[in-house]
């Protein structure tokens, strides 16, 4: 508890210096400070031998984020959530220059600027969970570097450019190389988005010989009340193993060549409740041909902007050896 209060007590000081970004906390206001923060409050049944359930914390997270006359701005998160990590850590920190609303620039910890589903707020996610390509293949999920990036929602295009260390959350380079990192996406109609990423650098500790690259495609519709996300990812080369699946999970053995994508589809109906449904694939290319699908039966109910309930039922299969782990799962969240 002493340890939550100190980091809780770090933000708000943090915050007092005045600063923004882009990311979970909506748009900056040139007032000075703003807090924000989200909770997800979680029920798990997980269908395994013998089956085990529990309620946890998926995340905790509260920042603070402002703007500095002139034209500068600040992002600071922490993760509180104890299911994550026994001690809070910090999550992003990032400080931005915005004169120039088609070369904005931000340094610091941010999130990997490659794919849709990677850029998703975690409060924003329509489904409880990523998906099995995302992460494995987009790690590491957060990174320190510089980004250079354009556009809004809405322009015709909005892009983003970064050089990042390549070596994970609160690291130092543990290599001579950075990683190159983009995305792009092009609106050619009012409810449609198409974009695609590359990533390319050395992942491993001393090794500037074996390169990674990653690439990837995504769609994104919303058209009426329907909801359309899909995206496709190749990733081939080395990796660095010692970085976790994504923001969550474990990395598995990995081959040279590895592939992924997913499509989700929702609705949202006149009473707040969105019935979803997602296919995932993930090819892992190891020397155990490990594929996985999993379908994501879901509804999500939206008491109002701040506070949304979801119960989602996963049904995982695994080729060769299919694995008896199918989940319910069951999220309050409330933002703030």
């Amino acid at each position: 508890m002493k340890k939550i209060i100190i980091s809780i007590i770090t933000v708000i000081s943090l915050a007092g210096m005045k600063v923004s970004a882009q990311g979970c906390g909506g748009p900056v206001s040139d007032e000075g400070l703003k807090m924000f923060g989200f909770l997800q409050a979680q029920y798990e049944y997980q269908m395994t031998d013998p089956a085990k359930n529990s309620f946890t914390f998926e995340r905790a997270r509260i920042g603070a984020q402002g703007a500095i006359p002139y034209d500068f701005s600040y992002y600071v998160v922490l993760e509180l959530s104890p299911f994550i990590s026994p001690n809070p850590y910090l999550l992003d920190a990032f400080i931005s220059y915005n004169r120039y609303s088609w070369a904005r620039v931000s340094m610091g910890s941010f999130k990997t600027p490659f794919g849709l589903e990677t850029n998703t707020a975690c409060n924003d996610l329509i489904t409880v969970y990523r998906t099995a390509a995302t992460l494995q293949m987009v790690a590491p999920f957060r990174d320190l570097g510089m980004v250079l990036m354009g556009g809004n929602d809405k322009t015709f295009m909005t892009y983003q450019f970064a050089i990042m260390n390549g070596s994970g959350l609160g690291r130092f380079d543990n290599n001579t190389k950075k990683d190159i990192v983009g995305r792009v996406v092009f609106k050619p109609l009012e409810f449609l988005r198409v974009g695609a990423s590359f990533r390319y650098g050395y992942p491993s500790l001393n090794n500037t010989t074996d390169s990674r690259t990653t690439f990837g495609a995504e769609l994104k519709a919303n058209y009426k009340n329907f909801k359309l996300m899909a995206e496709y990812i190749n990733d081939k080369g080395n990796y660095n193993r010692d970085l976790g699946g994504g923001c969550s999970g474990n990395l598995i053995e990995l081959g040279d060549k590895r592939s992924g994508y997913y499509a989700t589809l929702a609705y949202m109906t006149k009473w707040n409740v969105e019935p979803v449904f997602r296919f995932d694939n993930f090819t892992s290319g190891n020397v155990d041909d490990y594929v996985e699908n999993n379908m994501t039966f879901g509804v999500n109910y939206y008491f109002n902007d701040w506070t949304r309930l979801q119960l989602n039922y996963v049904y995982r299969t695994e080729e060769l050896i299919e694995m008896q782990n199918d989940e319910v799962v069951v999220q309050l969240q409330v933002k703030f």
